[in-house]
Formats: structure tokens, C-alpha cells, sequence
């Protein structure tokens, strides 16, 4: 069983056409619409007359937001480790006893 899908994808009044994984077509559509709507906002808030400057600031809002999410995971990571090590330091004093 092909579990490829073909999808247009419609990006700032373009269509794409894609072939995708069937488990990856409900965030390409979800993230498709997330652009549209960002597209919108810019274009209503800023004085913004070519579309590839409003898809640069798109892309840069996404990919900050992915930059922000692995930063803040990485210092709940060590947040975590640092917990673990005070845990493992008071079952270390128990057995010890």
C-alpha cells in the first residue's frame, strides 16, 4: 500500500503541489493556513507592498518561535538534571545510613 498522498497546498494565492506521507498532510494544511493568516496580519498592521517581503517575515516568526522553544527546552533540560541530581544525592545519604 502507497501511503503517499498528492495535496495543493495554497500559500499567498499560490498553489503548490505536493506528493506527502499520509501522516503529514493535516500539518501541512494547518501550517499553510497559519501562514495565510499571519500573511493577513502583516499586511493589515505594515505598510507592505511585495509579498516576499511579507513570507521573509513570516519565515522569521516561525523560526523564532522554534528557536525560543528550543531554548526554553533546553533550560527545562537542565532544570530537570539538576533535580535528578539532588534526588539521586538524597537516596545516595539513605542507603548510606
Amino acid at each position: 500500500m502507497d501511503d503517499k498522498l498528492k495535496i495543493k497546498i495554497s500559500i499567498a494565492d499560490r498553489v503548490y503541489p505536493l506528493t506527502v506521507e499520509l501522516s503529514q498532510e493535516e500539518g501541512l494544511r494547518s501550517a499553510s493556513k497559519k501562514i495565510d493568516v499571519m500573511i493577513k496580519q502583516f499586511e493589515e498592521n505594515y505598510a507592505v507592498r511585495d509579498k516576499q517581503d511579507v513570507l521573509a517575515m513570516c519565515a522569521l516568526q516561525f523560526a523564532s518561535q522554534v528557536e525560543q522553544k528550543q531554548i526554553d527546552n533546553a533550560i527545562d533540560g537542565e532544570a530537570t538534571i539538576e533535580r535528578l541530581k539532588k534526588i539521586s544525592a538524597v537516596l545516595d545519604q539513605y542507603l548510606d545510613n
